[in-house]
């Protein structure tokens, strides 16, 4: 039995459809369920950990592209789209191709491209010969935070370096290219990663300035090329022969090729395949699209991104030629139910396999409307689609709905006032519409600040073992993360006092900060330092979400620290940043333990204690191989100062109780500083395991908390606890590197965000 094709399919109803499928064995008993139930949607709790500002779920038709063959095998497509006659075109012109053999589509490797860009280049030639002189260098420190990329075979495999001209004030602008292989992974987190990896090191072959450091959604390393060989003979429709309706494609492709107004619409027509396959299985859409159009511009006009020609034979030789760098795993991809309901429906092995089933329906798409442009004219088909989208609008269904379609359809008139008026005829209740939607509100777009001169890091960090037991002169073990803060500062603003702008977390948005603690943190720092606090703004950029127990306040002091210092000319020492940025985290905290501002500070694994003295005491910690660490968002906002509190108030009414336990806890830290130098991870797990009671039994944990725990454990975690203040923020899972990806998938699949992120 043929997978794709399912004759007579649009013909039944929903129930039928889903009937039907369970019975082929596309969908099993819960996915089955699911469809029919209505309950295989995002609900409004997951989407809440999804994006922010949540009031709802907002949904799109699915429905199945049919009929697909590509290279030799049967694919049922799921598309979310809300335009009709898409998926109807897609499946009729996919049966057209499949009679003449198929589609062929060959994706190449999935190559991304991360760019760093390098200004204040004293020798520019000098320097891109030098960077690319230590191509095996770059490689070696890109990959080296990313084991388990490697293992996938994947990973950074080349460096490129341009220089692009000259810039209004910083010379030459110099830009290092990062090739990197991302696998089944769409990727976008991992090259910014590998970037910020290898900046410092840019910066030192070059002795320029690193600035910019991010991918690229131009992927043209990434291309796809469909093909399909269609006889003229199956071309043939009632009122046109075979050949005319080739010619007539031939000439509508050529029409693109020379003019850039019909060429967008012809690419629109490609993307309206695509994306709605994009959507269904959780792709990033805007940078597939970004991609396209910018390969499509390449030339010396905007063009198409298909070819129709004629063949020797005769026959029509369509080929479609499109960057498609699309994944198969990862938070977004795996954390909507309906994705991997999709996904499974769609049943392709790797992102290579996902993409050229992409491009077979891109190239589907763009036949089936020059085919309708170049002969009936596309308004024919689309019409009846569009009049039953009209009709349901308006409020008809049963036994009257047809009817109502067709007396639009004779009409002409396809409005929804329209559909309204005939159902009154007919004698349907038509219940009223809300008023039409007024003019949309004007936008003005920001403005563009001109870059700071300085940008500056400090780090995130995960406390492994030792947490609140730390605050009582107790051993933690901390270690940085793979999440920064950087700030920029400029100077000459006519502020009175320093403007410190939101966070902008990740690109994406934008979070307020404390006003009142922000000044005060704002003014201590210029106070140490000793500069002028006025005309004086910072911007706050940020991977590290706030108020998650991953140090994003020490990283912010630490960041701000070393910008004001580097604006105004100060060498300032690691152990001063340290020192100034533990009082600033006493601003935020109250009565911090001294760990946070030490590793956003250093940036490397480190066993903690404060003596009696107040004195940080320090020992570095080496594992003898990278040790990866799942990091789980709880999505509850914890303050570190309200959790150290409530163990404090507890403290004093009851000392000899707790100072037991937090001599417990101070064993445990010792062994895992043992377990972690011997690379012992199940050791570690244990101990980890233990401290989460012990923590429990301080009060500090959550429900939230207590349940990604549990769902990491259940996945295979070795040990998994709470990590910083508690009362909500984030939590931590250790795994042998092999083990990680079913911990990751069971946390995103409950709807929570997830890191990966090593001890070394």
């Amino acid at each position: 039995m043929s997978r794709s094709r399912i004759p007579g399919f649009y013909q039944l109803s929903v129930e039928d459809r889903l009937k039907l499928l369970h019975e082929r064995g596309v969908l099993d008993n819960a996915h089955f369920a699911a469809l029919r139930g209505g309950t295989a949607a995002l609900d409004v709790g997951a989407a809440d950990r999804l994006i922010e500002n949540v009031i709802g779920v907002f949904s799109l038709p699915m429905g199945l592209g049919l009929n697909f063959q590509v290279n030799e095998r049967d694919y049922l497509v799921p598309m979310v789209v809300e335009e009709p006659s898409i998926i109807a075109a897609v499946s009729s012109t996919a049966k057209l191709v499949r009679q003449a053999g198929g589609f062929s589509s060959v994706a190449d490797e999935p190559l991304l491209i991360g760019q760093v860009q390098v200004v204040d280049v004293p020798e520019p030639e000098r320097a891109r010969l030098a960077v690319l002189a230590q191509t095996p260098e770059i490689l070696r420190l890109a990959n080296s935070g990313h084991p388990n990329m490697l293992a996938r075979g994947g990973g950074a495999r080349d460096v490129e370096v341009f220089l692009r001209g000259t810039t209004a004030y910083n010379g030459e602008l110099l830009v290092v290219h990062l090739m990197v292989d991302t696998r089944d992974a769409m990727g976008a987190n991992l090259v910014n990663s590998m970037c910020e990896r290898i900046a410092p090191l840019i910066e030192e072959i070059s002795q320029g300035r690193v600035f910019l450091r991010i991918l690229s959604n131009l992927t043209d390393r990434a291309l796809v090329r469909a093909r399909a060989v269609i006889p003229p003979g199956l071309l043939e429709t009632g009122e046109f022969s075979g050949e005319r309706v080739r010619d007539g494609i031939v000439l509508a492709n050529e029409f693109a090729a020379m003019d850039p107004y019909r060429a967008t619409t012809h690419n629109k027509g490609i993307m309206n395949g695509i994306d709605a396959v994009a959507i269904a299985t959780g792709n990033d859409w805007r940078a597939i699209e970004a991609a396209a159009h910018a390969y499509a511009a390449r030339g010396i006009r905007y063009a198409p991104l298909t070819d129709w020609r004629t063949d020797e034979d005769g026959n029509l030789v369509g080929e479609l030629t499109i960057p498609l760098k699309v994944g198969t795993v990862g938070g977004q991809v795996e954390s909507n139910p309906a994705v991997r309901l999709a996904r499974t429906i769609l049943d392709v092995s790797s992102a290579r396999e996902l993409a050229e089933v992409m491009a077979a329906v891109g190239l589907a798409q763009n036949l089936a409307a020059l085919k309708a442009l170049s002969t009936t004219g596309i308004q024919r088909g689309h019409m009846r689609l569009h009049a039953r989208a009209v009709a349901a609008a308006a409020g008809a269904s049963g036994a009257r709905f047809d009817e109502v379609v067709e007396r639009l359809i004779a009409d002409g008139e396809i409005k929804v006032w329209k559909a309204r008026q005939i159902m009154e005829a007919l004698g349907e209740t038509v219940e009223g519409g809300a008023p039409a939607a007024g003019a949309p509100r004007a936008v003005v777009p920001p403005v563009a600040a001109v870059p700071a001169p300085g940008a500056h890091l400090g780090y995130g960090k995960i406390i492994l073992l030792g947490e609140h037991s730390v605050v009582y002169g107790h051993h933690a073990i901390a270690a940085p993360i793979g999440l920064s803060v950087r700030a920029e500062v400029t100077r000459g603003s006519s502020a009175s006092e320093p403007v410190i702008s939101d966070w902008d977390v990740d690109g994406s948005v934008r979070e307020p900060i404390r006003e009142n603690i922000s000044h005060r943190v704002a003014a201590l720092i210029t106070e140490r330092l000793g500069v002028p606090a006025a005309g004086m703004r910072v911007d706050v950029f940020s991977d590290l979400p706030r108020a998650s127990g991953l140090g994003a306040s020490a990283a912010f002091a630490v960041a701000v620290i070393r910008a004001v210092a580097a604006s105004f000319d100060i060498r300032i020492s690691d152990a001063a940043v340290s020192r100034l940025a533990f009082e600033c985290e006493q601003i935020v905290h109250g009565t911090p333990s001294g760990i946070d501002n030490t590793v956003a500070t250093f940036g490397r694994p480190i066993l903690f204690r404060k003596t009696d003295d107040g004195r940080p005491e320090i020992s570095d910690i080496v594992t003898p191989q990278p040790i990866p660490i799942i990091i789980g968002l709880s999505g509850v906002s914890a303050l570190t100062s309200q959790t150290v509190g409530l163990v404090r108030r507890a403290w004093q009414r009851n000392p000899r109780r707790y100072d037991q336990i937090f001599a417990q806890i101070d064993g445990l830290v010792l062994a895992g500083v043992d377990a972690l130098r011997r690379g012992d991870i199940a050791d570690l797990g244990e101990l980890m395991n233990i401290n989460q009671g012990l923590l429990n039994a301080l009060q500090v944990s959550s429900p939230e908390l207590e349940e990604l725990v549990a769902i990491a454990r259940r996945a295979g975690a070795l040990g998994a606890k709470l990590t910083g203040g508690g009362g909500g923020g984030a939590m931590i899972a250790v795994a042998e590197p092999s083990g990680t990806e079913p911990i990751i998938a069971a946390m995103r699949g409950a709807g929570y965000t997830t890191y990966l992120t090593e001890i070394r």
